[in-house]
């Protein structure tokens, strides 16, 4: 079993400050965007170099990033940003395909290691001083594989349910739901409350399930002890049983006509766009949301976070604490020493400061969370991080035959069938993809038969 290391003290973490930060899937269409003119070199010639993101909630401030860059080196470098929307990864896999992959890539602690094993990533370490290596903290299988930096952090990650506290209010509920049952009872009242004026209770961004549950179900399985992408750690085996009473609570929303209709065609930002107009009770997301509504949908309603509700209202595991990454060096760049002076603008300290300070995430690099200020920005202070949040060990990813979990569960969601032979083919089919990958692949799995779920809380990546 691969395991993080690097682990540290609840206090630690709240020094670094871990919270509101970028989601891992932003969506909202596609967009290229020019960055401004470049200074150009003796020659007058410009070096053109494109960074890709699949983030949203920070275009703006990236953007304005870029066309500083843009404006201010003197090594005549261009950088185009190109922002994606869901279809990032795809995207991504097409560039390399066709040879117009782009110099610098945004990773996340989902996709960096798909992107390393596809020979996306080169790695940064020849250009790492000292100084830089003890600035960032290397964190191995987020952004060190085999030795090798690939990545540095930014900021860090929590989930949390987000909640509207105006229809909590008409719909006489006063606390957010603990459990899942609650969870659905409350869907309900908020819909009873507000569906005259086209409230409903929940919402997902069912357009990309994978996004969907990534966000929701994942948090609720970990809170409640089990991995939140069906890897059994103690057996290492998948099993995806753990996740069957939670998919039933989302069918059952559904169901009741407690979840906003059309939400198999909702993206994460037209769902964020419904609930700054009051028009969602509660969805699950990662501590992006408070920058988002700040600067990207003002939320016209009082909102809230929450911790995400558990199977049974027993925290039997740690919320899942993302990060560790940001950019990466393309293998295909063929401006290499171009990109990564891009990159050390962007991990510069006024940028690195500058990002917290204005809400788009808090800082895991400790001279910037020593000296930046906490943002003023509603709703941060229900993404803090606390005693149930934690870093759970990397699961071994694997590409199964056919559908896959995300799209096998919402299928059942929408169509119903028997849940329980579903969850047994996605075990059969995703246990023979992980023997394949052990056989073939390199891929470590081991038995932790004294792993504990409920002893990662508190414990975060250093």
């Amino acid at each position: 079993m691969m395991k993080r290391t690097l682990m540290t003290s609840m206090s630690l973490v709240l020094a670094l400050g871990l919270a509101a930060c970028g989601n891992g899937n932003s969506g909202g269409g596609n967009a290229a965007e020019g960055s401004g003119d470049a200074a150009t070199g003796g020659s007058g010639e410009k070096t053109k170099i494109s960074y890709w993101t699949g983030d949203r909630h920070d275009a703006d401030f990236v953007k304005e990033k870029v066309a500083e860059f843009n404006r201010a080196n003197t090594d005549g470098i261009e950088v185009e940003l190109v922002v994606k929307g869901d279809d990032f990864d795809t995207a991504l896999d097409l560039s390399f395909q066709t040879s117009d992959a782009p110099d610098v890539i945004r990773v996340k602690e989902n996709t960096i290691q798909t992107f390393y094993k596809k020979g996306f990533l080169a790695p940064i370490d020849e250009f790492l001083t000292d100084e830089l290596k003890a600035k960032f903290p290397a964190m191995p299988d987020l952004n060190e594989f085999d030795g090798k930096r690939y990545s540095l952090p930014n900021y860090g990650t929590t989930m949390r349910l987000v909640y509207n506290k105006d229809l909590f209010a008409k719909a006489g509920v006063e606390n957010p739901p603990t459990t899942l049952q609650e969870l659905v009872d409350t869907a309900k009242k908020l819909t009873e409350a507000g569906k005259a004026d086209g409230a409903y209770g929940f919402a997902l961004n069912f357009k990309s399930p994978s996004s969907a549950f990534a966000r929701s179900a994942r948090v609720i399985a970990e809170m409640s002890g089990y991995g939140g992408f069906g890897y059994d750690f103690k057996t290492a085996r998948y099993d995806f049983s753990g996740l069957e009473p939670i998919i039933n609570a989302f069918k059952q929303i559904k169901d009741d006509g407690s979840m906003l209709p059309g939400v198999e065609s909702l993206d994460i930002d037209p769902l964020r766009a419904q609930f700054a107009e009051g028009k969602i009770g509660m969805y699950i997301s990662y501590s992006s949301e408070p920058g988002v509504y700040k600067n990207q949908f003002p939320a016209k309603i009082d909102w809230a976070a929450a911790p995400a509700p558990t199977i049974d209202g027993m925290v039997k595991g740690a919320s899942g604490f993302l990060g560790g990454q940001w950019l990466s060096l393309s293998s295909k760049s063929e401006n290499k020493e171009a990109a990564w002076k891009f990159m050390q603008f962007m991990y510069g300290d006024q940028v690195l400061t500058d990002y917290q300070e204005k809400g788009f995430g808090i800082s895991m690099v400790p001279s910037i969370s020593a000296v930046a200020a906490t943002p003023d920005v509603n709703g941060i202070e229900g993404f803090l991080p606390n005693k149930n949040d934690g870093v759970w060990p990397i699961y071994p990813a694997v590409a199964p035959e056919g559908m896959k979990s995300d799209d096998a569960f919402f299928k059942y969601m929408l169509n119903g069938g028997d849940l329980k032979a579903v969850i047994a083919d996605l075990n059969k089919r995703y246990n023979a993809a992980l023997d394949s990958a052990i056989a073939n692949d390199g891929i470590k799995a081991e038995p932790d038969a004294g792993f504990d779920p409920a002893g990662l809380g508190g414990k975060f990546a250093k």
